[in-house]
């Protein structure tokens, strides 16, 4: 997984998802600016009968729904957008509207229904001639896969798109890829490899002012720090630094896992009442805008917390069986181990063994087989 491609061009980063009238729009722009001109011009392009120009202003606010955690809005949005590019014939459009619905369904933890919109959207991109989407599409297949563990099945995916990326100059997506391989180190052990591939991204988005990407940089930076150094004041100041961005863009979801992060690192320094608010207050984040993986890793936390300040170990034993169940029914690999680690660590004994382990749904393995990264030249 380690990266051997490097170069990045110095440009900026953009947002295409923001197109037609809303293509002036900044990737650093609100969440609620976004919105509120993406119903704007999406009433004018209804009057107006612009059934194409209807499509490209309904992704804008399916994004901003998504984004914000109003998740039924989303749904409503990216489906009325597709309709509007398949009642023009734009395969792009209709290719960009299946993107947003994988995306949303992959946050929503349905990963079957995410593999096929985003294998789907993949697709449709390519009969469109549309390189990008297609990008973004085989971008969230490999996501898809990186979130449930198996990183066997999506590590090279990563390497290929991220020198992809480079290639046309495309910041953003280099961020992207650079977070997600370097996540995968973390997660696997590799802390020097992940500190350096997040510290990379953290750089290149900067650079590219992409406020997004670097947030989430930052994240991972003060993740590592934590688990390998101890190094808690720089870790909170990091995540301190990311926050303000989430606020300035009202990043739902990216703040909720900047408030379980900061939980983390307090867990982690023995500040067991501190990291217990945080998690409780992430959960409850998470639970508003409906996101099921979120959710559970808070839960996790705050078992370990409650655990740590006296809870009752037959409670913490139950609810950590009870945790594991949820994020097998999810289809998160990686997540289960963390919840088995919990027990050891918190000397709760193995629990009960239900023979049970997250696999790829089929239509992931085979979406990610069919992935074609040369396909974006």
């Amino acid at each position: 997984m380690a990266s051997q491609v490097s170069g990045t061009q110095q440009v900026k980063a953009s947002a295409p998802e923001y197109q037609g009238a809303l293509g002036s729009l900044s990737v650093n722009a609100s969440l609620p600016e976004v919105l509120a001109r993406g119903v704007e011009e999406l009433r004018a392009a209804e009057q107006a009968g612009d059934r194409r120009e209807m499509a490209r202003c309904g992704l804008a606010v399916a994004e901003a729904y998504r984004r914000l955690g109003r998740i039924e809005e989303a749904d409503r949005a990216w489906k009325a957008s597709y309709r509007a590019a398949r009642s023009a014939g734009h395969e792009g459009a209709m290719a960009w509207a299946l993107w947003s619905g994988g995306t949303l369904a992959r946050q929503r933890g349905a990963f079957a229904l995410a593999y096929r919109l985003l294998r789907l959207a993949a697709e449709t991109g390519k009969r469109g001639g549309d390189v990008v989407v297609r990008g973004y599409s085989l971008a969230g297949l490999a996501e898809t896969g990186r979130i449930q563990g198996d990183y066997e099945a999506v590590g090279r995916l990563h390497e290929q798109l991220l020198a992809e990326a480079r290639r046309r100059g495309e910041a953003r997506h280099t961020v992207w890829a650079l977070e997600g391989i370097a996540q995968m180190h973390r997660n696997t052990g590799s802390y020097d490899k992940a500190l350096a591939l997040f510290e990379e991204a953290a750089e290149t988005a900067l650079r590219a002012e992409d406020r997004r990407g670097w947030a989430w940089a930052l994240r991972g930076i003060a993740d590592v720090v934590s688990v390998c150094d101890g190094e808690v004041e720089r870790a909170l100041s990091l995540l301190s630094q990311a926050e303000e961005a989430c606020r300035e863009m009202q990043l739902s979801s990216a703040l909720a896992y900047n408030h379980k992060m900061r939980g983390n690192v307090l867990y982690r320094a023995g500040r067991y009442a501190e990291a217990r608010e945080l998690y409780a207050r992430a959960l409850e984040e998470f639970r508003e805008i409906e996101e099921p993986r979120g959710t559970a890793l808070s839960r996790l936390g705050l078992v370990k917390a409650r655990a740590r300040l006296g809870r009752d170990t037959a409670r913490s034993a139950a609810e950590l069986a009870e945790l594991r169940s949820v994020l097998d029914r999810i289809g998160l690999r990686h997540a289960r181990e963390m919840v088995e680690k919990a027990a050891a660590e918190l000397g709760l004994g193995p629990l009960p063994d239900e023979g049970r382990r997250p696999v790829l749904p089929a239509g992931g393995a085979e979406a990610l087989q069919a992935a074609d990264v040369e396909g974006l030249r």
